[in-house]
């Protein structure tokens, strides 16, 4: 569970000490100085960039078809403005950190953004979470019907399998690792991942909350991780370093929003949010503040054994920053 794991060590005592001078260094969009060289590296950039490219393909790949309800519904979550695309930018950096050709991550990383719509779609519907809004608009459910979005949802799930089979160039990545990479997303999302976090955010007890966190959370984190690093061929261990990246990334992405709402308002059970369970809302914000430094220096830590690769580590070493200290903002989100 999570929170056992990261609550057993803290960052001052798990970072080796040269990578605790870089924690406190290393900050998106700023100048980073090691013993030998300056490295300067700009996530806001690097991440607007692939959003533009994201969404222009997203946008092809979703066209509206016979029935054309089904599709707008679809499209209306997958193109919503606003997206920051952290699924599809953690997926293509992990394949370009590996060696990878950013054009072979594309599909997948397409296919993530439908998986993780098709989710928020369904986590939203009043037998789920209950929510009327996401990112600002009005839920899926809320424009086009309870029906609709239900069926908007199952449809974008096997599309993200057809995407990835239909366009992941062949010449670039061999069948085995696109085998790989579908294996991995349906694991992802199935009854042992996200579906099974989602049931005990809603069955479950407060003991619960570590793994309601992991699985509904840390799945597409993980996921996405792990499909950029399979796409470029990287090795057994390595992806296990994106496993446990990824999936400390995704927690810590949530945590700290959780945080962020928290102290926006005074009345932290306030409506429909009393029926998740997270750890400001089962242990209060302190703790989860003590959480979240744990997750960031967890995911970090991940990173250590990755050293060889230089300063293509940067893009994923400077979104765990991102996650926790929302430095800058994408799209008008922060």
């Amino acid at each position: 569970m999570v929170l056992s794991m990261v609550m057993s060590c803290s960052p001052s005592l798990c970072l080796p000490r040269s990578r605790m001078v870089m924690q406190k260094t290393i900050r998106c969009s700023s100048s980073v100085s090691t013993a030998s060289e300056s490295i300067k590296f700009d996530l806001k950039t690097y991440w607007t960039t692939l959003i533009h490219d994201i969404n222009q393909k997203l946008d092809e790949a979703v066209p509206v078809k016979y029935p054309n309800q089904i599709y707008e519904a679809m499209r209306y979550s997958v193109l919503a403005k606003g997206a920051k695309r952290s699924p599809p930018i953690m997926c293509v950096a992990a394949c370009e950190l590996f060696g990878g050709n950013r054009l072979s991550a594309f599909p997948t990383a397409c296919a993530l953004e439908m998986v993780h719509a098709a989710s928020l779609i369904h986590d939203d519907l009043p037998c789920m979470d209950d929510d009327t809004t996401r990112r600002g608009l009005p839920a899926n459910h809320t424009v086009y019907g309870v029906d609709m979005a239900i069926l908007a949802g199952d449809a974008l799930f096997p599309l993200g399998f057809q995407h990835i089979v239909s366009h992941t160039p062949s010449d670039l990545v061999p069948e085995d690792r696109v085998l790989r990479v579908i294996t991995e997303i349906a694991r992802a999302v199935g009854s042992t991942g996200m579906a099974a976090g989602q049931f005990l955010d809603l069955e479950g007890g407060p003991n619960a909350v570590d793994f309601v966190q992991e699985k509904k959370y840390g799945e597409m984190g993980e996921c996405s991780a792990v499909c950029g690093a399979l796409l470029a061929g990287a090795s057994d261990e390595e992806i296990q370093h994106m496993r446990k990246y990824g999936r400390a990334v995704g927690v810590l992405y949530q945590v700290t929003d959780d945080i962020l709402e928290a102290k926006k308002t005074e009345d932290k059970t306030e409506g429909k949010k009393k029926k998740g369970k997270s750890y400001v809302s089962i242990y209060g914000v302190e703790k989860a503040v003590k959480v979240a430094e744990d997750l960031r220096a967890q995911a970090k830590r991940e990173l250590d054994g990755l050293e060889k690769y230089g300063d293509k580590v940067m893009p994923l070493y400077s979104f765990v920053d991102y996650a926790a200290d929302r430095g800058f903002s994408i799209d008008g989100q922060v």
